[in-house]
């Protein structure tokens, strides 16, 4: 390891003997000068220098105005300030000019090694601790992903794996995050199992299981609604669990979190079926039988969405015997969520205003066809940067935090997820056949049938037949279908982009939040 190099600023440089004769048998090379003029020359002609001790009062100019020069010429350089001052105002002045760390004389040995640990050390620390503490999950979760769990024993599992994944991003260990990529694709291919063997008892009530898109609503929405304060549901579509932990920090800034639950998507993990699902609070094919006005298959024209606040406004109708007062915002372009943003507080009046929120939806999908966000979001990691940093500079977030100014209670949830695939299967099927990338209905199809779960008969999974010979597939894992005519071409340009429609523990276990601003 390279020498770490020190610059020492204290006008009793000389009382400082001990420290400096202990720094330097520990291997670090300590510069030494008695005030800011000198402090400030030496870092300017001196590039080697990796932290500054900088002493608070010395003659001249002072510590703090030292500070502010060496942030001037070089912002990323690691300070510690050291002094006799326990002044409040001082340890503020000195914290916001953003210093590495703060000692207070008479300051011993021990203490300033556990600072150069924390700045220099650091990463290499959180690196190896985090690496060492899955090692020791590792047969654990194993053991768990082997051991025939339920619906909620997978949700702790997938809750566990997404852990680690963000624990392991923050410490750039990439061999780590290697093997936990390999432990989550082994617990898909056994949640694909689970799903094969129980999906359709659940859909059919022969069976309990998990609340579902079609009753979330009912379950986890009309009950805790309270008739005190305002109820805001923002429904982030496409947002998968690990998305909502990387916005959990910033908004619980503002708002008090009170419950992270979760639901499973019904199948196919799509827009189509799995939102109209949630504000009607019916099946698919139930919607095609009691509205066929409102409801398009995927081979007809039209848009497949556009009766969700009507279909809501039924449910609601069914649900309530007084009259609720709500509101249905649906945003899909910028300029419809910064007049969202303006208009916010506005909504207040309602008992209950749903904002559904299409940016992360666009995201993904422009993912594949635009090069720019290939290279923006190549990986899981990458996504999740990317969607932090989307919220913190969305108009959704301003708005929400306009509204934590106030009484409000807010819920936040998804109708799905996404995957990202890897593992091309192809299908055969004829012109009326969709062309979703992980869910297929047509007649006649023809499949690798270890890659996917079938549905000959459409009714058995509550969903609409188009035709009398129709059948659905869902695609596990990671995989993407694709059909025999420019196999590789298509192979190339759909492999490693984020899908959904199908079964996997990302697009089925979703999130379901309820916060109260604080």
């Amino acid at each position: 390891m390279e020498k770490i190099t020190i610059l020492w600023a204290d006008d009793e440089i000389e009382l400082l003997k001990p420290q400096l004769l202990f720094l330097e048998k520990k291997g670090y090379e300590v510069i030494q000068v008695t005030n800011g003029h000198d402090a400030l020359e030496e870092c300017e002609s001196n590039k080697a220098i990796d932290v500054v001790f900088l002493d608070e009062s010395m003659p001249g100019i002072t510590g703090l105005e030292t500070l502010s020069r060496l942030k001037a010429v070089n912002p990323i350089l690691s300070v510690v300030m050291i002094t006799k001052n326990e002044a409040e105002n001082v340890m503020e002045e000195a914290l916001g000019s953003q210093i590495a760390d703060y000692l207070i004389k008479p300051v011993n040995p021990n203490q300033i090694l556990l600072t150069l640990k924390k700045i220099i050390d650091n990463k290499r620390l959180i690196r190896e601790k985090t690496s060492s503490d899955y090692q020791q999950e590792f047969r654990q979760i194993f053991m768990q992903i082997n051991s025939g769990l339920n619906y909620e024993e997978w949700v702790e599992v997938y809750r566990k794996i997404i852990n680690w994944e963000i624990k392991i991003d923050q410490s750039n260990s990439t061999e780590m995050g290697d093997i936990l990529s390999m432990q989550k694709q082994e617990a898909n291919t056994e949640f694909s199992k689970y799903i094969l063997k129980n999906y359709l008892d659940w859909v059919q009530h022969t069976k309990p299981g998990p609340v579902m898109s079609d009753n979330l609503l009912r379950s986890k929405v009309f009950p805790n609604m309270d008739n005190s304060v305002p109820s805001v549901l923002v429904l982030l579509d496409n947002l998968r669990f690990d998305q909502w932990k990387v916005i959990e920090p910033i908004l619980t800034e503002a708002f008090r979190l009170e419950e992270e639950d979760y639901f499973y998507s019904i199948l196919p993990t799509s827009t189509q079926y799995s939102r109209n699902a949630i504000f009607s609070g019916m099946m698919p094919s139930d919607i095609d039988r009691a509205h066929p006005d409102w409801w398009r298959n995927d081979n007809e024209e039209g848009g497949k969405n556009l009766y969700e606040d009507q279909l809501f406004s039924e449910l609601v109708r069914r649900t309530f015997r007084k009259e609720l007062k709500f509101e249905y915002l649906k945003i899909t372009s910028v300029s419809n969520a910064r007049l969202m943003q303006d208009n916010i507080l506005n909504y207040l009046k309602n008992d209950l205003t749903i904002i559904v929120y299409n940016f992360i939806d666009m995201l993904s999908h422009a993912r594949t066809e635009m090069e720019v966000l290939k290279e923006l979001a190549g990986d899981e990691k990458a996504y999740r940067s990317l969607t932090r940093s989307w919220f913190e500079n969305s108009p959704l977030w301003g708005a929400l935090q306009r509204l934590a100014e106030r009484e409000v209670q807010l819920f936040i949830t998804t109708d799905h997820g996404t995957i990202r695939v890897n593992t091309p299967s192809k299908v055969v099927g004829d012109r009326e056949t969709t062309t979703n990338l992980r869910y297929k209905v047509g007649r006649n199809l023809q499949y690798e049938k270890k890659d996917v779960l079938e549905v000959r008969d459409p009714l058995q999974a509550k969903l609409p037949r188009p035709n009398v010979s129709s059948s659905y597939i869902f695609a596990k894992e990671d995989v993407f279908f694709l059909y025999p005519n420019n196999y590789n071409y298509y192979n190339n340009y759909y492999k490693n982009t984020f899908q959904h429609g199908g079964i996997s523990l990302e697009e089925m276990i979703c999130p379901f939040i309820r916060l109260r601003a604080k």
